[in-house]
């Protein structure tokens, strides 16, 4: 899953991009609120960690901006300000949750969590197919009982295929949701390497050679189940 962070504290960004990377999330992150809403405007975000104090634009009036040009995503506020009055014009902008600075990197990767499965009503705390099951919450996956030991970018395949388990991605989609803006995009044999990477453990675990097929000329999905 992709987030957004907008946070002008250069090394505070560098922490929480590391700490969110490692939880499997692809993260980018923008220094001020306008870049962040630039960023919003060209791809497509998950959630969005959004500092208060911010050049530019701020993040109340950032977070304000979304929602009435009827942007969704969950937001959580990030602030210094441990006021009440803060906290009310953040919540009454169209904020989801907030975290007072300095705050706990495992408090704050469970209301990430929270406010994903909250985010999104299709999103089940469990994802399934045929035989294969990937728990967001502890990061495992498994098929047929049997544990995959997935790499970063396996795992955020995986989860990307089963949260779109009957659409076919395209290059495109997998390079918007799996790498961040701000990296070098993979050339294409990246992203086949990845794809068979994720089919070689898939099958040593027992599922299908054709788990995951190929639609040439448009891209991957799951294979559907016979009629």
């Amino acid at each position: 899953m992709k987030i957004l962070l907008v946070e002008d504290n250069q090394y505070l960004a560098e922490i929480l991009a590391q700490a969110l990377t490692e939880q499997h999330y692809v993260v980018d992150i923008a220094s001020d609120g306008q870049a962040g809403w630039e960023l919003v405007t060209a791809f497509t975000y998950d959630l969005i960690l959004l500092d208060v104090v911010l050049p530019k634009l701020d993040g109340i009036s950032l977070c304000r901006r979304l929602r009435s040009q009827g942007y969704h995503m969950p937001i959580l506020l990030l602030t210094a300000q441990d006021t009440s009055t803060n906290k009310v014009l953040g919540l009454d902008a169209g904020a989801d949750d907030y975290v007072v600075k300095p705050f706990d990197l495992q408090e704050l990767a469970a209301r990430v969590r929270a406010l994903l499965r909250r985010g999104n009503v299709a999103l089940s705390p469990t994802l399934e197919w045929r035989g294969l099951r990937l728990d967001p919450s502890t990061y495992e996956v498994s098929y047929d009982g049997q544990l995959l030991h997935l790499t970063p970018k396996e795992y955020s395949l995986l989860e990307l295929f089963l949260r779109n388990s009957r659409r076919v991605l395209s290059r495109s989609v997998i390079l918007e949701h799996l790498w961040s803006s701000f990296e070098d995009p993979p050339e294409e044999n990246t992203i086949k390497s990845h794809i068979k990477g994720l089919r070689q453990k898939l099958k040593t675990a027992g599922a299908p050679t054709d788990f995951i097929e190929t639609i040439y000329g448009l891209g991957y999905r799951l294979k559907l189940p016979s009629p």
